[in-house]
């Protein structure tokens, strides 16, 4: 039985991170796919998507190529950045996260978002906060696009 999942926090991300992210899923099918979004470091605000290697090359796990994960975390650390966003896909099953990805998951502040490319007419997409085996279920809102005042996103009113 599943745990129960509340509603805690939010996810804003733009339409154009979004939308990448349901690309890098759909071209990898039918493996999974994985990658962050790297944000000013305490900001929450996902910026810079970096797709990652599945290393694993399954349809039923995946696995950040230990060689390109330590340059992209070196790399963010020189940026003053951290992955807001961790994502993968899930090929055959719901946008839920396994209880492989619930013991794999190390970046308690990161949102992880998984996309569904079980139907290929439809993509679930959803975000869940995993803490110390608890997964909590978070709001989507996709941001304004960007405009002329900079990227897009929440900002003042």
């Amino acid at each position: 039985m599943r745990p129960q999942v509340t509603l805690a926090s939010m996810l804003t991300i733009s339409p154009e991170l979004r939308a990448k992210i349901v690309a890098h899923a759909r071209a990898d099918d039918p493996d999974e796919a994985c990658g962050i979004i790297a944000g000013p470091a305490g900001s929450d605000r996902p910026e810079r998507f970096i797709p990652m290697l599945n290393a694993e090359r399954s349809p039923t796990f995946y696995r950040f190529d230990s060689m390109e994960q330590l340059r992209v975390w070196r790399e963010m650390d020189e940026r003053d950045e951290e992955p807001v966003v961790i994502y993968h896909s899930h090929t055959a099953t719901e946008a839920y996260p396994s209880r492989t990805d619930i013991s794999y998951a190390s970046e308690p502040g990161a949102h992880y978002v998984l996309v569904s490319t079980r139907d290929p007419d439809e993509t679930e997409f959803r975000s869940f906060r995993i803490a110390d085996g608890t997964v909590t279920e978070e709001e989507v809102r996709i941001a304004a696009p960007a405009g002329p005042g900079g990227p897009g996103g929440p900002g003042p009113e």
